[in-house]
């Protein structure tokens, strides 16, 4: 179990003033609950909580306290409240623990190795919890929960149950919660492009319209066929009109 130190100092002021004050002066406001005492409001330097939070480097991890009275108190980070905006550090939650008590920690999720359906069937990884709730005594304290994928197939699943049994260390949420999950790859749509779609239809298109004025070309044909004979009447109207001269001798 390994154990960092923090510098923390006693404050009196409380409220939203107090902590604006406490955070212009480079410092963060923080409480320490414990099991046994009343809350205890403290004042941590900003600076020194940055390059503490570097050293866990998100590991559970406890905390040793030191109190500008010379005491000291074990504990570790339950609650961490950043702005929004500034990502500044706006308040922290102390949880004190005793050595020779079991706590509830909650322990950030460790994948190791390469899943077997990733590598070889396309598969992708998906991690349903990426933190688990235990309890153990500090000395048995995981900095994370390692989870060897290196068999998981496409289609299946390892849940809190099939997790590798820790000394001293006891799982707190649903044995039938799942942690990892190998879900097949998404099938592939094969779409048209617009041009390709559109090819076949325009040829379709140009045919019919061939055809069709194709066929407008007998049409003309059986007007100039029908014209003809109309044109060829004229001579034969023109014994009609001769017919005075063959009136002539009918005088003599």
């Amino acid at each position: 179990m390994q154990k960092f130190q923090l510098t923390v100092t006693s404050r009196t002021g409380t409220g939203r003033s107090a902590s604006r004050r406490l955070r212009k002066a480079e410092k963060i406001p923080a409480i320490l609950y414990g099991k046994h005492t009343s809350p205890e409001t403290l004042a941590v330097a900003a600076p020194e909580f940055v390059k503490l939070l570097k050293e866990i480097s998100g590991r559970a991890a406890l905390i040793e306290l030191k109190r500008d009275a010379g005491t000291t108190a074990l504990s570790f980070l339950q609650e961490v409240q950043r702005d929004p905006i500034t990502d500044k550090y706006l308040h922290l939650d102390l949880q004190e623990v005793k050595e020779n008590e079991k706590m509830i920690i909650s322990v950030r999720l460790s994948v190791i190795g390469e899943a077997y359906g990733v590598k070889t069937e396309g598969g992708i990884l998906e991690t349903a919890s990426h933190r688990l709730r235990i309890r153990c005594l500090p000395k048995d304290l995981p900095a994370f929960i390692e989870v060897d994928i290196t068999e998981l197939k496409v289609g299946e699943t390892i849940h809190i149950s099939e997790l590798k049994p820790l000394p001293g260390v006891e799982y707190m949420d649903d044995k039938n919660q799942a942690v990892v999950i190998c879900v097949a790859p998404p099938e592939e749509e094969v779409v048209a492009t617009p041009d390709a779609a559109a090819a076949p239809a325009a040829g379709a298109a140009a045919a019919p319209a061939a055809g069709a004025a194709g066929a407008a070309a007998p049409a003309a044909g059986a007007a100039g066929a029908a014209a003809a004979p109309a044109a060829g009447a004229k001579p034969g109207a023109a014994p009609a009109a001769g017919a005075k001269p063959a009136a002539a001798p009918a005088k003599k």
